[in-house]
């Protein structure tokens, strides 16, 4: 099954990072989030990505396909017959990773369109470049078959930012909680689509709104709850929330060795 990765946006609220890249890059633990994205992924047998670039797309390009010079120890020899040679392996993966510009202000239901061609008479999966989830792909895409209709969005529960307090008539606290999930469910950032979601998609505007009105309106799409972490980056705070959650090896995204 191929993943195709939403990573053209703007980043506006990340502005402390992505002023000089797109936030697909935007490093946790050093390495941009958008490897811990496919990483993930991988673990499940999603090998083939298709990347959908939009601002500042080209430093996204450049790191694949710098990939294993930069990531790896190397020794170049200069001379008449220039060589390196990878001296370390940082990854193992074997990936296809299909790199197509879908426009600096397109929203996400145009992107998409823009890269039916690369995804063909099949079934796939969708994300966003700037969020990380210990989200089991493998029941995800049960799920999905158990139903039999066009979509399946990842349905979560975010943790509130702040805590809750209950008071009395005479407003004397009575209980305080830290945060908590919040009891709404919000869209996680993990689709199953059939190849039909590509008619769904025939206006310049973000995927949630259009595209997946109308999947509901006729029926067509299901939610797969999520009960484990999951947690987007949106801002500077997030991703500094990440990093601490990397650098303390408690990663819940890193199902790799």
């Amino acid at each position: 099954m191929k993943c195709v990765i939403l990573a053209g946006g703007l980043g506006t609220r990340l502005r402390e990072e992505t002023e000089f890249k797109p936030k697909p890059m935007v490093e946790i633990g050093g390495i941009p989030i958008i490897w811990h994205i496919m990483k993930h992924l991988s673990h499940f047998g999603i090998n083939e990505f298709v990347i959908c670039l939009g601002y500042k797309g080209y430093l996204i390009k450049e790191y694949f396909l710098n990939f294993e010079n930069w990531n790896n120890n190397i020794q170049i020899k200069l001379g008449k017959y220039k060589d390196v040679e990878i001296l370390s392996k940082f990854s193992n993966d074997d990936w296809d990773i299909s790199l197509i510009d879908t426009g600096l202000e397109s929203n996400t239901a145009l992107r998409l369109k823009k890269i039916e061609k690369f995804i063909g008479d099949e079934r796939f999966l969708v994300t966003y470049g700037d969020g990380l989830s210990d989200v089991d792909i493998n029941e995800l895409i049960e799920f999905h078959k158990s139903h039999s209709k066009l979509a399946t969005l990842t349905a979560v529960q975010p943790v509130s930012r702040f805590g809750s307090i209950s008071l009395s008539n005479n407003q004397m606290i009575t209980e305080f909680k830290e945060k908590q999930k919040i009891d709404d469910w919000v869209n996680g950032g993990f689709f199953i689509f059939e190849p039909e979601v590509f008619n769904y998609l025939n206006s310049d505007e973000p995927l949630e709104h259009g595209p997946i009105n109308k999947l509901v309106e006729d029926k067509e799409i299901y939610a797969y709850k999520h009960l484990g972490f999951w947690q987007p980056m949106d801002t500077y705070r997030e991703a500094l929330l990440l990093n601490e959650i990397w650098h303390q090896n408690r990663a819940p995204w890193k199902n790799w060795d």
